[in-house]
């Protein structure tokens, strides 16, 4: 397989979290979304790293250090989204901004 149906699967995957990110008023969607950007983004360096720089692993690495992180902040945004559904009972974005008053 050549690096066009990888890169074709990524900006799939990119564009999707992009629509989510805009379209959805739900917070946990929405971060749904931004993990499906971060993949997309994770896919590619990968994928780089596979066709430019064949023997070695930099691009394997950096994607499994970025997977890491992006699991830590998942379990951040999820810990707050949880405060913010017990202080408004309500995930929507538009009812966040209730939390101001």
């Amino acid at each position: 397989m050549g690096v066009e149906l990888y890169l074709v699967i990524s900006t799939i995957m990119l564009c999707a979290g992009i629509y989510g990110f805009l379209m959805r008023k739900n917070t946990l969607a929405m971060l749904i979304s931004v993990e499906l950007i971060l993949n997309a983004a994770d896919i590619n360096f990968a994928v780089f790293n596979k066709f430019l720089f064949p023997n070695q692993l930099e691009g394997h690495f950096f994607t499994l250090f970025a997977i890491g992180i992006v699991a830590a902040e998942t379990a951040i945004a999820i810990a707050i989204i949880i405060n913010v559904y017990r202080n408004v009972q309500s995930l929507d974005v538009d009812k966040i901004d209730k939390m101001k008053h």
